[in-house]
């Protein structure tokens, strides 16, 4: 049901080659647009920029979370349209690629999705809208990388600049200062000079309560999320020590689950427990005698990893324990120390120990904290302690650190920076313009559509901040026009401004992944012309 072309309209769009489809295909394209620009677009696109809005959720199991950041917001949303499921992927895939963007990314998809569905109503074949699209994108990432400045990783600068334009965005942005240092120094001490990525599953944040954020630091070492065990106690610091990490547990053996064994005989009951002490008397004797004094424990589902009996003999034995180390930490904690997991005590030999100038636990800011220095033979890892006043703060905290650490993986990636503040955008928004005229027919309409979508971003950028939009825009328009490639929207003071001079950089990976992408989501939704339930 395409409407009959504007009088605007390219030649070759009007009169009997006009595209107007059956009902059904244009119907499901309709669907599918409104529900990708519903729902999604309208809950991220109020919290783009330093001066977006924040989100509260609660998820399902009653918890709190307070945020900005798009993916965690989209991550949150009962989205049923399989459209607006897809912009939630868009999201995510963003956060896989760059880490940073995830709102402008879905902002940019539901302003491309409206061009498209204008060149749709002028009666543009989809095809054509979604090739001219393809074609606009690669045509972007040219104009961008030609802005961009190259950077060296050893230009800490740099990295620090694009680390806090990351972190202004946020709810913590006030601690920048304190979080952007921390981000630049834990990737730069994994990056090599020829890396061309880092694994941030390498770099672990540890959280505990207490303290404010500016108590947040660089651990050189590893840090606990668990403390020791001192039910029966043990010791709390250990110097020289030799670090063994167990998946067994030390607690008597139980029958299964389906089993149950009555002893109605004192004498036997006895005999059942005497046997259980020399059982863990050895296992203890054993971890001793492999120099082991420091003792970390695997947690248990089925049985205790640990209990009463057995902490006393490794009192005695003077071993200190930390017990509940979960299963997703052991590969870190074993590539950090150095050591290997052993899954059974027969296993539990010297060479498999990991070795420390000093474990202790200690109060930092009223919590209690297991760091452990010194390593011997470590491996490149990073910990990072991250400190707050409560939960919701904590988490925050994380995911802005989380986005700041992707940011300069990003530089790590492709090292480049390009302005932020709307510029890129308004600059690409141009140069596309003059390019469509040079091009014939309905391509050089979806060109023009494209580049007049990518405004968006500049627009929503303005509106967040409380400016005129409109006035902002035009202005920024006019002062590209005149040759300031680098002019963008300065929020803070509500002008157009020379970014560059403001120190407000992004990477040029997060940009150039947004638009392609976006313009990749937008081209499949308008290809799809029919939709299926299965049983």
């Amino acid at each position: 049901m395409a409407a009959i072309a504007a009088p605007t309209a390219p030649a070759a769009a009007v009169g009997p080659q006009a595209f107007n489809d059956k009902g059904k295909p244009m119907e499901v394209r309709r669907s599918n647009m409104v529900a990708a620009k519903g729902n999604p677009f309208d809950a991220v696109r109020t919290s783009l920029g330093p001066r977006g809005m924040d989100k509260m959720i609660q998820t399902s199991k009653g918890e709190l979370i307070i945020t900005n950041d798009g993916a965690t917001i989209l991550k949150s949303i009962q989205a049923l349209h399989p459209a607006a499921k897809m912009l939630v992927d868009l999201s995510a895939a963003q956060d896989v690629e760059a880490g940073d963007g995830t709102t402008s990314v879905v902002v940019l998809a539901g302003s491309l999705l409206g061009a498209a569905e204008k060149m749709l109503q002028k009666g543009i074949h989809p095809t054509i809208i979604a090739e001219s699209f393809q074609k606009a994108s690669a045509k972007a990432v040219e104009y961008l990388t030609e802005i961009s400045t190259p950077i060296n990783l050893e230009d800490k600068t740099s990295l620090l600049r694009a680390a806090t334009t990351s972190l202004n965005s946020k709810i913590v942005s006030q601690y920048s200062s304190t979080l952007a240092p921390i981000a630049v120094a834990a990737v730069t001490r994994l990056a090599t000079h020829d890396s061309s990525n880092v694994d941030l599953r390498d770099i672990r944040i540890v959280k505990k309560v207490g303290g404010t954020i500016e108590d947040t630091e660089l651990v050189d070492g590893v840090v606990l999320n668990q403390n020791v065990v001192t039910t029966v106690g043990g010791p709390t610091r250990i110097e020289k020590a030799k670090i063994g990490l167990i998946q067994f547990q030390l607690s008597a053996p139980k029958p299964d689950m389906d089993n149950t064994v009555v002893i109605n005989d004192y004498r036997q009951m006895d005999k059942v427990i005497k046997e259980g002490r020399q059982y863990l008397l050895n296992m203890c004797k054993k971890i001793k005698k492999a120099n082991c004094n420091v003792l970390l424990i695997q947690k248990s589902i089925l049985r205790d990893a640990v209990d009463d009996i057995s902490l006393t003999f490794l009192k005695r034995l003077n071993i200190l324990v930390v017990k509940d180390v979960e299963r997703d930490e052991i590969e870190f904690l074993s590539k950090s120390l150095g050591c290997k997991p052993v899954a059974d005590i027969e296993a539990f030999t010297e060479d498999k120990l990991g070795y420390a100038d000093l474990v202790e636990e200690t109060t930092h800011a009223g919590a209690k904290v297991v760091r452990i220095t010194g390593v011997k033979n470590r491996g490149r890892t990073v910990s990072i302690l991250a400190m707050g006043s409560n939960s919701l703060v904590l988490e925050e905290c994380e995911r802005s650190l989380h986005d700041a650490l992707c940011v300069v993986r990003c530089l790590v990636k492709k090292r480049a920076l390009i302005a932020g503040g709307g510029a890129p955008e308004i600059h690409v928004s141009r140069l596309l313009s003059q390019y469509a005229h040079t091009l014939k027919g309905m391509e050089a309409y979806c060109f023009q559509a494209y580049a007049d979508a990518l405004e968006v971003i500049p627009t929503t950028l303005a509106e967040n901040a409380g400016l005129n939009p409109i006035a902002i825009v035009t202005e920024l328009r006019n002062r590209h026009a005149l040759g300031e490639r680098n002019a963008g929207i300065n929020v803070r003071k509500g002008l157009i401004s020379n970014i560059l001079e403001e120190e407000v950089v992004q990477p040029l990976l997060v940009s150039t992944s947004a638009i392609e992408l976006s313009t990749e989501t937008v081209c499949l939704l308008l290809k799809i012309d029919d939709y299926v339930q299965t049983r």
